[in-house]
């Protein structure tokens, strides 16, 4: 007998992603479906999928996987879009939702307009914090790394996923399909890691690009706006208390508490269109 799955593609600022409530619709080998639901000629076309579930510590529970197949600890930009499903689909009537991820409990806070919709959604997303990478030291802080024949000035920042953030004078002309993937699989990221491409344009204000591990040049990145904003705020370029990250999909606004190391971020989620998916 043919097995139907019903889904949801969202985005955030472009990040799309296709999404499943396996309470409905459980999934045998994620990994595998992502690879093939992601591919954007054959497939639904994404940056990979996102799996809503339940949970024993929180409302909901979140897996990420990437269009390549592999795991992703926590993606900011759709951490926003599962507040928006859980929330119209009827199941639940909070504005603050707690969320299982692989790093750890996030909060998300649904911001509604007059009418009771959806106006954009903040996400607690825990500490931004220097990465421990495999050089001597254990971190990278404004350090210099080479790839693509070009020399960079960056950091490196856990947001629960690693990001390595390099200071560029101008983001548009930035080599993110030619470092990106190099800098990626950089020996002193032991699991890979995100690479931003940051124009500082002044001290509220970063153009960013991005080259997200597993999913190559994307629209925009949620935790690498975070890890941006935390890069930039460390080395005094920007002010933490708010701080707007434009990317190519769009723009998020972060602040970082220099104290407790705590981000908060705020953006839009959209649901683009629903459908099914026969399995067999």
């Amino acid at each position: 007998m043919d097995k139907h799955i019903t889904f949801t593609k969202m985005e955030g600022l472009g990040n799309d992603y296709i999404y499943v409530n396996v309470l409905q619709c459980p999934i045998d080998d994620p990994a595998a479906f992502s690879r093939r639901w992601s591919d954007r000629r054959t497939g639904v076309g994404s940056d990979g999928l996102i799996l809503i579930g339940g949970s024993q510590v929180a409302d909901f529970s979140m897996r990420i996987f990437n269009a390549d197949g592999s795991e992703a600890r926590m993606c900011g930009n759709g951490s926003r879009c599962v507040g928006r499903y859980v929330f119209e689909k009827g199941l639940t009537d909070k504005t603050h939702i707690t969320l299982e991820t692989l790093s750890g409990v996030k909060t998300l806070t649904l911001n509604l307009d007059g009418e009771g919709r959806i106006r954009d959604v903040s996400v607690g997303m825990g500490p931004g914090v220097p990465l421990a990478v495999s050089l001597p030291g254990g971190t990278f802080l404004g350090g210099s790394v080479s790839a693509a024949g070009q020399q960079f000035t960056g950091t490196a920042i856990d947001m629960g996923n690693p990001h390595l953030v390099l200071f560029v004078p101008d983001a548009l002309s930035a080599p993110v399909a030619e470092a990106g993937p190099v800098l990626e699989h950089n020996p002193m990221f032991p699991d890979r890691a995100n690479i931003e491409f940051a124009q500082i344009i002044d001290e509220h204000h970063i153009r960013m690009r991005v080259w997200e591990r597993g999913s190559g040049i994307t629209a925009a990145c949620g935790t690498g706006a975070c890890a941006t904003a935390v890069a930039a705020a460390m080395a005094g370029l920007t002010r933490p208390e708010r701080c707007t990250i434009e990317m190519d999909g769009g723009s998020l606004v972060v602040s970082w508490d220099p104290e407790t190391k705590e981000v908060t971020m705020t953006g839009p989620a959209t649901t683009v269109f629903e459908g099914t998916i026969n399995v067999n």
